[in-house]
């Protein structure tokens, strides 16, 4: 498993809402449809290698 790195993040408040809402749409946690989205962009942007998709754990959860 990845080690994982907290980052604070300064974000639009519609662009936040927006994703709090595509995250409770999908049963995910912000953060993790957060990361799920950059990791989708940078595959099809070509910036990192197709790997297995690993499950994000929320740390919350545990």
């Amino acid at each position: 498993m990845v080690a994982k790195k907290a980052y604070p993040l300064r974000i639009n408040e519609e662009i936040l809402n927006a994703m709090q809402q595509w995250s409770d749409d999908e049963l995910r946690s912000l953060n993790a449809q957060i990361e799920y989205v950059l990791r989708d962009a940078l595959r099809k942007a070509g910036r990192s290698k197709p790997r297995p998709i690993e499950p994000i754990i929320d740390p919350v959860d545990e």
